[in-house]
């Protein structure tokens, strides 16, 4: 049933093996992690051919497409995705208001994009305007930045500094999040956990969705225990839920029980309640499909609870994300 492209991908062939008996959750989606974009906008400057902005994400040529709701619901087919929600997806700095106008334009009725993550200037003088104006439409319900440093590699590097939280400017303006009712999204690495748990303890009724399992970017015996010490120290914070989304991203050759690692151990951090599920669609069909995420999660959690699993997949965005209805 979960089978919506014809070629299967090895991770999924594999997770298949001795596994075919479990229950696998059947329930309601919500994508917690997607985005969409219109080429023809010339709105993302890091898709541009000649932009090098954006080093640190490999494959790039399959990502400069058009990618919109049609395209969406072609790679969810099957899967029970009854809503999704859109991060903010680098649209040009200049107008981020822009991005959220355009997102409202588009069709809501199959519950594509129906709640956002938008951006603002954080640190700027125009960021209390914009972060104003994003709050006023009522499908947004957080701000993202990304702390993503790694030190002394800008082509493994998404910011272009590692300090950018310490910035009194960038902290002032966090705190208007929770007076706006607005959640914070984070991406970064483990270089910058000292930053991401002092914001979580200095600003407690923020709160703090870190994307991406928290980016186990260094894949050595090293750096995946440093990985999960930072996943573990993060999910002592009460403040922050952890968004599994993207397993396969930092991994440069990823096998079914490498992907059900850095999964399981996200969930046994966190909990099964403070842990949600998404893809990263269409930036993770670098190396995988829609299809094979939701089967990968689907057979990792089989042996939890049927609530849990319901958590993971659906009721945890739900909540985060103020989805009623799925509208």
């Amino acid at each position: 049933m979960i089978v919506a492209t014809e070629s299967r991908s090895a991770i999924v062939e594999a997770a298949n093996c001795g596994e075919g008996e479990k229950p696998m959750y059947d329930g309601p989606i919500i994508d917690a992690h997607t985005h969409l974009w219109d080429l023809s906008l010339d709105k993302h400057p890091w898709l541009r051919p000649q932009d090098t902005t954006v080093q640190a994400v490999p494959g790039m040529d399959k990502l400069r497409h058009n990618f919109q709701e049609a395209d969406y619901l072609n790679a969810a087919a099957g899967q029970n995705i009854v809503a999704s929600v859109h991060i903010e997806a680098l649209w040009d700095a200049g107008d981020p208001v822009g991005e959220t106008e355009w997102l409202d334009t588009l069709d809501k009725s199959r519950g594509v994009a129906v709640r956002y993550t938008a951006a603002a200037p954080l640190g700027t003088p125009q960021a209390q305007e914009i972060l104003e104006r994003q709050a006023a439409h009522k499908r947004v319900v957080a701000i993202r930045d990304i702390l993503s440093f790694y030190p002394g590699a800008p082509e493994k590097s998404f910011a272009t500094s590692g300090d950018k939280a310490l910035n009194p400017a960038w902290r002032r303006d966090l705190a208007l999040l929770p007076r706006l009712g607005l959640t914070l999204e984070l991406m970064m690495y483990h270089y910058q956990l000292d930053q991401v748990l002092d914001i979580a303890r200095g600003v407690p009724d923020l709160r703090i969705l870190v994307n991406h399992c928290a980016s186990p970017i260094d894949r050595d015996e090293e750096g995946m225990r440093r990985w999960r010490e930072s996943v573990q120290r993060l999910s002592r914070e009460p403040n922050i839920t952890i968004k599994v989304s993207n397993p396969w991203g930092y991994d440069p050759d990823p096998t079914y029980e490498s992907v059900r690692a850095v999964v399981l151990h996200c969930i046994e951090s966190f909990g099964p309640d403070r842990a949600i599920f998404g893809t990263d669609w269409p930036v993770a069909r670098v190396k995988v499909e829609l299809a094979d995420i939701y089967d990968a999660y689907r057979r990792i959690t089989a042996d939890m609870t049927a609530a849990e699993q319901r958590a993971l997949f659906h009721d945890n965005a739900k909540r985060a994300y103020r989805i009623e209805d799925h509208a």
